[in-house]
């Protein structure tokens, strides 16, 4: 029979301890200084331990849709929020609802939490509409219109650059035109979208046969004068322009030019509206170097964007003009030069900020409703400071508890679980700082919570390893084959184990909302850390110090001493020798 091979460790066993450590040692040096090159060394807090803004926003039907504001429209609203918040790189915003009109916006204090803010309260009621007509911000001295198509006493309204701006496949260099107010403001009100029934001086055509001028209807007159008052210099006057005008309705608006400066602007009802949008993102305009945004239309959408680009492309300005009206203000008046459909470009007077803004706002969608901000509260870190110090202190008493276990009952192994958990401590710690940054998430009190279960579940594998090396030593075997023949049986147990944890972690992050997540990601992240930790670092750890003097004679301090055990004494092979036996008697 050959002898075995010299150097061959035990069937199951791991003969390079070595090769695991190296690999768990650069694992820890890259993600340390990974950690440290990033800038973020500390894990992003949540808004219980970092305080932040706590929003509240009622929602507002629009005349006549009051049953709008339902459960379905409701849960859509705070999905489209929670998205467009969370897009922005926020982490552990919470967005629920609060009765049957109210929603609740959670936004933890961050680098950006006054974008975040200024996204929630936009509602991102999106419409586009043909512009009708455009003049100065101030006030008008004069009536606003004349059979000649200008109004009287109005000065000359001033170049406009976002009615500069082109709407088109590829948007060429913009230029900053003047606006002009174009026919009179009855005629222009008499049709929802514009059509080129007026000659260029602003007069109707001649039919040939004399008519009495029809009474203006009442509804244009009172746009007309409200066109005419309106003051895009005063906030509440530009935030209180379209309100209660219904979609299918025309309206007035403000806007800013080019420069900065406020304009007014006459529109028609709205031809497309935010739900008509089906993607859209910021951009560099290669030929220009400006900002857009590049939009693609829905099926439906693109039918509807067909339709009015190809009435407007035929139209003088300021008629060939579309206004994207976002929250009652005009952020883009661009020109039409062609009949478009699925896609388009916005450009105007962006900067990367506001192009990101807008895009961000689209992408997700237009809210189903309005809604008006009820209340914005600070919320501070007190509370949840003190009850993260008292969570900290019972953790660190569970913690002082296990390693006193471990010292009393294991001895020299517990050195080896103390390290352990050193180890985990460190990477849990170095993931939950780069996780932050990465994919935004925050330690809130929950997920504490879950780093402090996590201590118990980590122990536990420790445990399971060391029984089983102590129970091959009451066999009667020595140590080193002991600690090879324990691995396969105890690995086995520590995976089931912690399969069934993460399995549960995994569960309950999928079927809950908020801060409970947090508990779940952590609890699943640890548990994955222990498998780590048990394969690359105990079992690795327990291999070399078998082989040393302290542990391999059983020292009575090592924890691993037979005769405390209880060991069995070394089965040991004799020859028996036999009476010569009689022929006859065989």
């Amino acid at each position: 029979m050959a002898a075995p091979k010299k150097g061959r460790g035990p069937a199951g066993g791991q003969s390079r301890p070595g090769r695991a450590l190296a690999i768990i040692l650069i694992a820890m040096v890259a993600l340390t200084g990974g950690m440290f090159w990033s800038g973020h060394t500390t894990p992003r807090l949540g808004i219980d331990l970092a305080g932040g803004t706590s929003i509240t926003l009622k929602a507002k039907a629009e005349p006549g849709q009051e049953s709008a504001v339902n459960e379905t429209n409701m849960n859509t609203a705070v999905g489209i929020i929670e998205r467009r918040v969370n897009g922005l790189g926020v982490s552990e915003a919470e967005v629920q609802t609060q009765g049957a009109e109210n929603i609740i916006v959670n936004i933890p204090r961050g680098t950006n939490e006054k974008q975040a803010r200024e996204q929630v309260g936009t509602t991102a009621q999106l419409y586009f509409r043909p512009v009708l007509a455009v003049a100065p911000a101030a006030p008008q001295t004069a009536p606003s219109a004349t059979p000649s198509g200008k109004p009287s006493g109005s000065p000359k309204p001033t170049a406009s650059a976002s009615s500069g701006a082109t709407v088109g496949e590829k948007s060429p260099t913009p230029t900053a035109t003047a606006s002009t107010q174009g026919r009179a403001l009855t005629e222009a009100l008499k049709a929802p979208s514009p059509t080129p029934t007026a000659s260029s001086s602003g007069k109707p055509k001649a039919t040939g046969t004399p008519q009495a001028t029809p009474k203006p209807d009442p509804a244009t007159a009172a746009l007309e004068q409200k066109f005419t008052a309106l003051n895009c210099l005063d906030p509440k006057a530009r935030a209180a322009a379209g309100q209660g005008v219904k979609s299918s309705e025309p309206t007035v608006a403000c806007g800013k030019n080019a420069v900065g400066q406020w304009e007014k602007y006459l529109l028609g009802p709205a031809e497309v509206d935010g739900r008509d949008v089906d993607n859209a993102k910021a951009g560099l305009d290669q030929r220009t170097g400006q900002w857009i945004v590049d939009m693609e239309f829905t099926d439906a959408g693109s039918k509807k964007f067909q339709s009015i680009t190809s009435k407007l492309s035929q139209q003088t300005e300021p008629q060939n003009q579309f206004a994207i009206v976002l929250d009652g203000e005009v952020v883009s008046a661009p020109r039409v030069q062609t009949t478009l459909s699925a896609s388009a470009q916005i450009s105007g007077s962006f900067n990367q900020q506001s192009a990101q803004d807008l895009g961000n706002i689209l992408s997700y969608g237009a809210l189903p409703l309005a809604f008006q901000t009820q209340s914005v509260d600070t919320v501070t870190a007190a509370l949840g400071g003190d009850q993260l110090q008292a969570g900290l202190l019972a953790g660190a008493i569970g913690l002082a508890l296990v390693i006193i276990y471990l010292v009393a009952y294991y001895r020299g192994l517990s050195l080896i679980a103390i390290l352990s958990l050193g180890v985990s401590a460190l990477l849990t710690y170095v993931l939950m700082a780069l996780l932050g940054p990465a994919i935004g998430f925050a330690l809130n009190l929950p997920a504490v919570c879950g780093a402090i279960v996590a201590i118990g579940i980590t122990a536990d594998s420790f445990i399971v390893y060391f029984e089983r090396i102590r129970d091959e030593l009451r066999e009667g075997r020595t140590l080193r084959p002991a600690v090879e023949r324990a691995w396969p049986r105890a690995r086995r147990t520590i995976l089931v184990s912690d399969f069934v944890s993460f399995l549960a972690a995994a569960v309950l992050f999928i079927v809950t909302v908020g801060k409970v997540q947090g508990f779940a990601f952590t609890l699943g992240l640890t548990t994955l850390l222990d498998i780590v930790v048990v394969f690359l670092f105990t079992k690795p750890v327990m291999t070399l110090l078998a082989r040393t003097k302290f542990f391999g004679n059983g020292h009575k301090w090592s924890g691993l001493d037979p005769k405390r055990l209880g060991a069995k004494p070394p089965l040991r092979r004799t020859r028996r020798t036999h009476a010569p036996v009689d022929a006859k008697e065989a």
